[in-house]
């Protein structure tokens, strides 16, 4: 798990930096009224970091605990576009630091524990830590206008 936290760390670090280089205007804008701005997937980023630290803590007490969010609604009703880009970048950032901490509390034999998500498949604590790090970069990457991450 030690490998996994240390990634995440790295790319809270190197990505938060080019996140900040972003202007409010490019953050803002959307390409078409159904599709997200930045600053919407990096809302959803945030969602994400929410379910997931719900997903790595409930796990650990309960049996293959059921772990869901429609993410539409949640992005929606957060309204991220209407949201402060340097506090969404930096909440983003508490909330991977946050993970780190609670990933790096979690003993070997309760990162094998299963939750199940909205694949309704149980995946063991690990898998999805290393889950979240590919949707994460997947993201990331269409916000930053870099090269693809595969996430499907």
């Amino acid at each position: 798990m030690q490998k996994t936290i240390d990634h995440l760390k790295k790319i809270t670090d190197d990505y938060s930096i080019l996140l900040k280089k972003i202007n409010e205007g490019e953050f803002a804008f959307k390409p078409n009224p159904s599709k997200w701005s930045k600053k919407e997937i990096l809302g959803h980023l945030v969602d994400s970091a929410h379910n997931n630290i719900r997903r790595f803590v409930v796990s650990q007490y309960e049996e293959k605990p059921l772990i869901v969010y429609q993410q539409d609604a949640w992005v929606s009703i957060s309204n991220y576009q209407h949201y402060s880009v340097k506090d969404l970048i930096q909440l983003w950032i508490l909330l991977n630091n946050h993970i780190c901490m609670v990933l790096g509390n979690c003993s070997p034999d309760a990162a094998a524990r299963f939750c199940v998500t909205n694949d309704n498949t149980p995946h063991t604590i690990e898998w999805l830590a290393t889950d979240y790090i590919r949707h994460l970069l997947h993201h990331l990457h269409q916000i930053l206008q870099l090269e693809p991450v595969d996430y499907s």
